[in-house]
Formats: C-alpha cells, sequence, structure tokens
C-alpha cells in the first residue's frame, strides 16, 4: 500500500474529525468571551479537514500514476 492510497483512505475521516472541531469551534465563537479560541478552533478543523489536499498541493505525497489498459 502506498503512501497515496493510505492518504486516499483517511481522507474520510479528516474531513468528518475537521468538520466536528470546525462546527464546535463556531460554536464556542458565538459567546462573547470564547470568540478568538472558537474562531482559532474553527480555523484549526478547516486546516484538518483540508490537509489531504494541501498534502498533495505541496507535492509531500505524489500521486501513482495509473497506466493504460491493456487492450482485449
Amino acid at each position: 500500500m502506498t503512501t497515496y492510497d493510505l492518504l486516499q483512505m483517511l481522507g474520510y475521516v479528516f474531513n468528518i474529525l475537521g468538520l466536528l472541531v470546525c462546527i464546535g469551534g463556531l460554536t464556542l465563537a458565538r459567546r462573547p468571551d470564547r470568540r478568538l479560541l472558537g474562531r482559532s478552533l474553527a480555523v484549526l478543523g478547516f486546516v484538518i479537514a483540508a490537509a489531504p489536499v494541501l498534502v498533495q498541493l505541496f507535492g509531500l505525497v505524489e500521486p501513482v500514476p495509473v497506466g493504460a489498459l491493456p487492450p482485449r
């Protein structure tokens, strides 16, 4: 299993976890005394959810080239 395959499988986990952290941060940001903490958590949740795409964007994980299918 390549790191690209592992990243594809864990992408759903990162998206769900990031979404939950982001929603928790936005809920916390509604209170005036916790606004900075809530916004920081919301940004952190977005970064967690976007981590698989960002890793590929920065070139840390290269996609595996798919060869052409052989003729039948």
